[in-house]
């Protein structure tokens, strides 16, 4: 069965969103507006910010306030993170996010949104310049400009100093592909708070590469998505992550995607989500569904709480639940 052949059963939510759904069309042309007007109940939304935020000196002041209200963004509440942080491109527009722990140094996640105009199909850089004489911040030139995260303070930031063990590589989190729109957002992928240590045969032509590939070349399409929201990290909670030196090394990656579609809209308010789930280890693994898992069961297994600025009654109905065939999975 499909998410298009249960319309029926959808009926009260689909009532219940049809006028969130309306204003949503309305205000998200492009989906450039990262506050989203909600009506509706829902009790455990992003409200207000507690937690110290680190941005650029030129994010504008509504998108400082409104950021953590996007779709894309976990409760700010759950999980090792104790700072959020918010880059964004000089012309004002949201790059991504990220959930931070300050005291591990680690990224616990990355968030972040493709729509028309701004997703990894809009490909206006090509990452060899780096190799080619061109830096960012006064990195790259010969490689890839990784660097410390230069709006963290100093006793924050991680360092490539610190990946001492050549075991383990430089991992985006938001891959250098799905920002290849301009040479500022490809350049922020590369800052350290948004790299994980992930071992070669994870990493380089592994199971996340070939997840990650697959996001993009199937999921990123506007046959599949109106706007996908994307969730990805690492588990760095006690007990499900080891050092690596001065690293923190998660025991498992997953993603979280959520997908909007306009004309889908009389089913879920026109959302369905999917997770993926896997240990790291060396896996030359293709994507298969063995991957796949319910956003509740992400929930449970990483104690974050996603999509949590949705509706109560949308966001319960497609994290419960999925259909491989939505998500071309066998």
């Amino acid at each position: 069965m499909s998410r298009l052949s249960i319309n029926k059963r959808c009926r009260s939510i689909w009532l219940s969103a049809s006028l969130f759904v309306f204003a949503l069309l309305a205000g998200c042309s492009g989906d450039s507006d990262v506050s989203p007007w909600t009506s509706g109940v829902n009790n455990n939304d992003n409200k207000t910010l507690t937690l110290p935020l680190f941005t650029e000196s030129t994010t504008p002041t509504s998108l400082r306030t409104d950021a953590m209200h996007g779709f894309e963004i976990p409760s700010l509440k759950t999980g090792n993170v104790n700072a959020f942080i918010i880059h964004s491109l000089p012309e004002g527009t949201l790059n991504y996010c990220v959930g931070y722990n300050t005291s591990l140094k680690a990224n616990a996640w990355t968030a972040f949104k493709w729509y028309p105009g701004f997703s990894s199909n809009n490909k206006v850089w090509n990452r060899n310049r780096w190799r080619n004489g061109e830096s960012f911040n006064g990195y790259g030139g010969t490689g890839d400009p990784f660097q410390p995260d230069p709006v963290l303070p100093a006793d924050m930031r991680v360092s490539s100093s610190d990946y001492t063990n050549w075991s383990y590589q430089r991992g985006h989190i938001l891959g250098s592909a799905d920002r290849l729109n301009s040479k500022e957002a490809n350049g922020q992928t590369f800052y350290l708070s948004n790299i994980s240590p992930q071992l070669k045969d994870f990493n380089e032509h592994g199971i996340w590469w070939n997840l990650e590939s697959f996001l993009r070349d199937t999921y990123d399409q506007s046959t599949f998505r109106d706007t996908l929201y994307v969730v990805k990290g690492g588990t760095i909670t006690p007990g499900m992550y080891k050092m690596v030196g001065q690293l923190a090394c998660p025991q498992y990656y997953y993603m979280a995607i959520l997908a909007f579609k306009k004309s889908y809209a009389k089913t879920n308010g026109g959302f369905w989500a999917i997770a993926f789930w896997m240990e790291h280890k060396a896996n030359w693994d293709e994507v298969s569904s063995k991957y796949a898992i319910t956003i509740d069961e992400l929930e449970r297994r990483t104690g974050i709480d996603f999509f949590c600025n949705l509706p109560d009654d949308i966001e319960n109905a497609v994290e419960k639940s999925f259909y491989l065939s939505d998500w071309k999975l066998k």
